[in-house]
């Protein structure tokens, strides 16, 4: 198991880059003051790592959140994604030049080709090869990326993805594609660890609760981490954004981590890779 230590832990990452582990995900959160209040709140308690994409149509707030949260630049890890629609070679390398001038900095810590967009992503990853080679991206990788999908690109990828971020609940473990991730050194992510809300409900979650003293949220969220997942759960709520990351103060059993891992169904909340209209 890797080791967890604190808020602003990390894992390292096939090229020596170190990735916080936790950070705050910015999905549906508005952009403008929403937004900028968000990463403020979430520096203040610690948070490192700062997930966006151009999808999300908030990078212009999340730039701005980045110069007023008090914390260099240097010192926080910040991530987007290149859309569907932009996809392709030169696309790619476009849609990142307006990402970055949204954001207004000078580079990203890590960008991701958002979802397997057949026929493109391989001419994607050329892009975000060129862009990593020029060192205007300090790590690259993909997003709901399912082994074939990975191994095709790898057949043709003169860089082996630093991350895969991928839909990560105790519905959808997919521990065989953890399992080909990890023998690739490729650092698996989640999003929707809450399953879009559902575990709240579930009495399995209100009785681990209760047994460590946590909330639902802390004992998922803790789940990741244990199972080497690097996550980001999206709150625009201050109260929110500090309590999910109360994590560092207990470990779940390696019983209650099984207990976790077999509830898995294949249940998706989100679209499936390989049928999602782009």
């Amino acid at each position: 198991m890797k080791e967890i230590t604190d808020l602003q832990g990390t894992f390292t990452l096939n090229n020596g880059v170190k990735m916080p582990y936790f950070g705050l995900g910015v999905y549906l959160s508005k952009d403008g003051q929403e937004v900028i209040d968000a990463i403020k709140w979430a520096v203040e308690s610690g948070y490192r790592h700062i997930d966006t994409a151009s999808v999300y149509k908030n990078e212009d707030g999340v730039g701005e959140g980045v110069k007023q949260c008090g914390v260099p630049r240097e010192d926080l890890f910040v991530v987007s994604k290149v859309w569907n629609t932009d996809q392709g070679y030169e696309t790619t390398l476009k849609a990142f030049e307006a990402s970055l001038e949204r954001l207004d900095m000078e580079y990203l810590d890590l960008y991701l080709v958002h979802w397997p967009v057949a026929g493109k992503y391989k001419d994607t990853w050329k892009a975000l090869e060129k862009l990593y080679a020029e060192g205007r991206i300090r790590a690259i990788g993909v997003s709901n990326f399912l082994q074939h999908h990975l191994e095709d690109l790898l057949t043709e990828a003169s860089v082996v993805p630093m991350v895969n971020q991928m839909e990560f609940h105790p519905f959808l473990v997919q521990q065989d594609l953890i399992d080909f991730c990890n023998k690739n050194t490729i650092q698996y992510e989640a999003w929707s660890p809450m399953m879009q809300g559902k575990i709240f409900g579930m009495e399995e979650f209100q009785q681990l609760a209760g047994k460590y003293n946590k909330s639902i949220a802390q004992i998922v969220l803790r789940w990741d981490l244990q199972k080497g997942v690097v996550t980001i759960p999206k709150s625009s709520k201050k109260e929110r954004i500090i309590a999910n990351a109360d994590i560092f103060d207990f470990e779940l059993s390696e019983t209650d981590v099984a207990l976790l891992d077999a509830m898995h169904r294949g249940q998706r909340f989100g679209p499936d890779p390989d049928n999602f209209d782009f």
